[in-house]
């Protein structure tokens, strides 16, 4: 499996792993499924200190992932959030995890200090990665979305870097 810079080639396979979750999951608490452009944006936007980075195995985007500003305020700029999003043909086997030491390896390079992982409904997996991985649980924010007719809650996990 290679890790590397997300292209605007990867747009599409992004896009499609990335929209599963809008329309099926609480991994992301977007309502309406991105376009093309959208994902095209989103990956020019991490060519900086904002990474977008993808994962591909025998030449198929198997998982993708990407740090954001944890917020827009000024002094939070030493601060990012992840998100990481796997293919569900190709969960439980090592991807998130490639995916995540290389981000904690990129948010470092970059002299990011905090980073923060917000993980809807606390979901299992998830969080024994972030956990393997040196995040502690810092909270939980209780209702803040809602998706599917429900109030969902995230736990809010972080790591110094």
């Amino acid at each position: 499996m290679e890790i590397r810079p997300a292209s605007l080639s990867d747009a599409e396979a992004m896009l499609d792993i990335y929209n599963r979750e809008v329309l099926e999951s609480t991994a992301t608490f977007d309502l309406i499924p991105r376009e093309l452009d959208e994902q095209r944006s989103y990956i020019s936007e991490r060519s900086g200190g904002l990474v977008a980075l993808v994962a591909v195995d025998d030449g198929v985007v198997a998982g993708f992932a990407s740090l954001s500003f944890y917020r827009t305020r000024p002094a939070y700029r030493t601060s990012v959030e992840n998100s990481i999003y796997v293919h569900r043909d190709a969960q439980r086997k090592g991807v998130g995890d490639a995916l995540l030491t290389k981000l904690i390896e990129q948010a470092s390079a970059h002299g990011f200090h905090a980073m923060f992982a917000r993980i809807a409904d606390a979901q299992p997996a998830s969080m024994a990665l972030h956990t393997k991985h040196g995040f502690e649980l810092v909270g939980i924010e209780r209702e803040v979305g809602r998706k599917f007719g429900k109030w969902r809650d995230c736990a809010l996990m972080q790591r110094l870097l």
